[in-house]
């Protein structure tokens, strides 16, 4: 009874933590809310820190932009998410790379267009300088 008490404890513990959230994961989730937030708030500074200046951001619709190009749709109007809420999300780390999945659902007003989104969400992370940056981005309508 003893070893089975010991050997339940052993697979509970090791159970929880591989489900526990690496360092690096933690890391990655917290540029992907920093990423939603400067999105939402159209915040040039932090969107010009976490963006990789190679940047390949695709759209549901087939259209690719690149860093500069998203800042400037973000500022001037032609992009406005006035809520974005992002759910199941999981992250996959292999070396520097992170693979970020995830369903994003946002109130927009493009162009002072009010309209929802739902959209199914790649996002690429790439660890420079102890830094997550964001290299590529893939959505497609859900």
């Amino acid at each position: 009874m003893k070893t089975l008490l010991i050997l339940s404890t052993i697979l509970l513990g090791t159970i929880t933590m591989s489900q526990a959230q690496t360092d690096d994961e933690a890391k990655v989730a917290a540029a992907v809310e920093t990423f939603r937030k400067a999105v939402v708030d159209a915040d040039k500074a932090t969107l010009e820190k976490i963006l990789d200046d190679d940047l390949s951001y695709g759209h549901s619709g087939g259209s690719l932009e690149g860093k500069a190009h998203l800042i400037e749709t973000l500022m001037n109007g032609d992009s406005d998410f006035k809520t974005m809420n992002l759910t199941e999300q999981t992250i996959k780390i292999i070396g520097n790379t992170a693979i970020v999945r995830h369903k994003l659902y946002a109130e927009t007003n493009n162009r002072n267009v009010p309209a929802t989104v739902k959209l199914g969400i790649l996002l690429v992370f790439q660890k420079t300088k102890k830094e997550w940056k964001l290299i590529a981005r893939q959505a497609v309508k859900i």
